[in-house]
C-alpha cells in the first residue's frame, strides 16, 4: 500500500500517479479509523471498489471512472482499432452496473468512449494520451464545479446558521470542498461559523464515519445525530437550512439521494426550514422526466442486519428490505444549487435552461 496524500486536511479520494502509471483510491469503508489508499489495477477490482463503497459518491465515482477507463483501455492489447473499442465499450457496461442510480458513472464512462471513438483512427500512443487527458479534464472539471456550487451555496446562508446535513456530500464524495458540504467548508476558510447536526446515515453510517470526519478535522462545530433525531434539533430551532447532495435529479427536480433524504425534507417543510439539494449539472437526467423513473439500487440486508455489529442485532433469516437510495419529491425541494447556479420552482423550467 502506498502512503495517503493529503489534501489540506483530509486526504485525496481519488488520484492518478501519472510516474508510475497507477490509479490509487482511499478506502473509505476505513475511515474514520485507518486511512489507506488501494491501487486499482484490473476491471473486478473497480468494480468491487465502487459496488462496495470504496469510493462512493456521485461526482466522485464519475472521476474514479474516467481514471477506471484509461487504466484499462491500457490492459487492452492489440492493434486492431474495432476490438479495442468493443473491448473498451464491454468494459464500460461492466463498470456501469456496479452503481445504477449514480448518473455520474454512466456520463464519465459515455465521456471516456466518445474520446476513444474520435482517437479511433490515431496510433495507440495518441489515443491512450486522449484518455488520459479526458480523465484528467472530467477530474478537474469536477474540481471546478465543486468550487462554485460551494460560492453559489454559501450565498444562501449566514454567519452563524444552524444547519443539518444527510449521507456525505464533502471532499471525499467529490472534488475540492464538496457539493452539500461544499458551501459549510468555503464558509469557515472564511472565518464564517456554522453549527452543523450530521445525520448518522443508516445502514452505511455515511454521515458518522465520513461526514463528521471531514468536518471535524476543518475545524467546523458538528454534532452528530442518529437519523431520528433531526426532527427534534429541526423543532428546538437549531436549524436554518438543510444541505444535502444528489446522485440524480430527474427533469422535474426530483431527486434521489441517499436513503432517509426524503425523510428530511418531509421534516423541513413540516417546520419551515428551507432544503437545498447541491450537485453538478452531469447529476441532472434531463431524459428522465421524474423520480418514479430513476432506479434504485437495493442492497444486502446485511447492512442492516450485521454490517456494524459484534454479533448480529436481528433475528436469524429476518427478511431485510434494504434500499440504497430514496427519492426526495421536488415540492419539498426550496432550491437545487449546481455550478451554473441556483434553480428554484418550477424545475421543469429552471433546470431545462442550465443546458440552453
Amino acid at each position: 500500500m502506498e502512503k495517503t496524500v493529503f489534501q489540506g486536511t483530509i486526504p485525496a479520494n481519488i488520484r492518478y500517479d501519472r510516474k508510475a502509471e497507477a490509479l490509487y483510491i482511499l478506502d473509505q469503508t476505513l475511515l474514520p479509523g485507518e486511512e489507506r489508499e488501494l491501487r486499482l489495477q484490473t476491471a473486478e477490482e473497480m468494480y468491487d471498489a465502487i459496488r462496495t463503497l470504496k469510493v462512493r459518491g456521485a461526482p466522485a465515482i464519475g472521476v474514479c471512472a474516467g481514471y477506471c477507463m484509461y487504466v484499462l483501455a491500457k490492459s487492452i492489447r492489440g492493434e486492431d482499432r474495432q476490438v479495442f473499442l468493443k473491448k473498451l465499450s464491454d468494459y464500460g457496461v461492466y463498470l456501469n452496473a456496479s452503481r445504477p442510480t449514480a448518473v455520474n458513472l454512466n456520463w464519465a464512462i459515455r465521456q471516456m468512449l466518445r474520446t476513444a471513438l474520435e482517437h479511433a483512427d490515431s496510433p495507440r500512443g495518441q489515443l491512450l494520451d486522449a484518455l488520459y487527458e479526458k480523465a484528467v479534464e472530467i477530474h478537474q472539471d469536477d474540481i471546478s464545479k465543486c468550487n462554485a456550487i460551494s460560492e453559489f451555496g454559501l450565498s444562501l446562508l449566514k454567519d452563524g446558521d444552524g444547519l443539518l446535513t444527510h449521507c456525505n456530500a464533502g471532499p471525499l464524495a467529490t472534488s475540492r470542498y464538496g457539493t452539500g458540504l461544499g458551501p459549510i467548508l468555503l464558509g469557515t476558510e472564511r472565518g464564517m461559523r456554522f453549527r452543523v447536526f450530521s445525520d448518522e446515515t443508516r445502514p452505511l453510517l455515511q454521515g458518522a464515519r465520513l461526514t463528521s470526519y471531514e468536518l471535524q478535522r476543518s475545524g467546523v462545530d458538528v454534532t452528530l445525530i442518529c437519523d431520528s433525531m433531526a426532527s427534534i434539533v429541526m423543532k428546538n430551532g437549531w436549524v436554518n437550512a438543510c444541505l444535502v447532495g444528489c446522485d440524480r435529479v430527474a427533469a422535474n427536480g426530483d431527486t434521489a439521494n441517499k436513503i432517509g433524504t426524503s425523510g428530511v425534507a418531509i421534516l423541513a417543510k413540516h417546520y419551515g426550514i428551507p432544503f437545498y439539494v447541491l450537485g453538478p449539472t452531469s447529476t441532472v437526467d434531463m431524459d428522465c422526466p421524474d423520480g418514479a423513473h430513476i432506479p434504485i439500487e437495493e442492497r444486502d440486508g446485511e447492512e442492516i442486519r450485521s454490517l456494524w455489529y459484534e454479533k448480529p442485532m436481528a433475528p436469524s433469516g429476518i427478511k431485510c428490505y434494504n434500499p440504497a437510495f430514496d427519492v426526495t419529491d421536488h415540492e419539498l425541494i426550496t432550491a437545487i444549487v449546481t455550478e451554473k447556479g441556483i434553480c428554484r420552482p418550477p424545475y421543469t423550467k429552471s433546470l431545462a435552461a442550465l443546458f440552453r
